[in-house]
């Protein structure tokens, strides 16, 4: 018993031991970082980038649940995910400080550009930008979506779920909470424990 008392701290993954170490402040700075610096749907990116590359906050099979959880909620999943991260690393503060700074940034920015766009209205030039970092913010998805695929889709029948999902709310025109209930009903049922798993497992 004494043994495993002294073993089990350096059991810890690198995530755990380090998000146990995330200070208030820590948190609340890397969030007013994420708001300063991400834009559009791209914010995922800069998300996993600063959680799980950066600081190594969360693992990506940590990053990949609370992302989930925030996409099955109303609201952004920026700040949600802000939330669950901050609570998760130090509780109710940690989730008000990753909060404050991830919209911090965004809402004294957007007050600005509210302030110019309402003087000097719509320009082709701004139009065009924007059209590019809409282009941009698709590819950050797409890079964070191939680089969670290859640590999290660990067998083929995941893929038969992730076309599922996809079918589901492109073709199928259901709400995304719909079909992660649907889907994962199904994923529950197929990665049941099965009797000969059961029988086969130590005791």
């Amino acid at each position: 018993m004494s043994e495993l008392a002294v073993s089990s701290p350096t059991e810890q993954s690198p995530a755990t031991a380090a998000g146990t170490s995330a200070t208030v402040l820590q948190i609340f700075l890397e969030f007013l970082l994420i708001g300063a610096t991400s834009f559009g749907g791209g914010v995922v990116a800069y998300l996993r980038n600063a959680l799980v590359t950066k600081r190594a906050w969360l693992d990506d099979k940590a990053f990949v649940e609370l992302l989930s959880i925030s996409q099955s909620l109303p609201g952004l999943n920026s700040t949600n995910m802000a939330i669950l991260v901050g609570d998760r690393l130090r509780g109710v503060r940690g989730a008000l400080a990753a909060i404050a700074g991830i919209c911090l940034p965004g809402g004294l920015l957007m007050f600005a550009v509210g302030m110019v766009y309402h003087q000097h209205g719509d320009h082709p030039l701004k139009t065009a930008a924007l059209k590019g970092v809409a282009a941009a913010a698709v590819g950050l998805i797409l890079a964070t979506a191939v680089q969670l695929g290859q640590r999290s889709l660990e067998h083929s029948s995941d893929l038969v779920f992730v076309a599922l999902t996809i079918i589901g709310v492109n073709r199928l025109h259901q709400s995304v909470l719909t079909v992660l209930v649907a889907v994962g009903l199904v994923a529950v049922f197929w990665y049941r424990p099965r009797k000969a798993q059961k029988e086969s497992a130590p005791r």
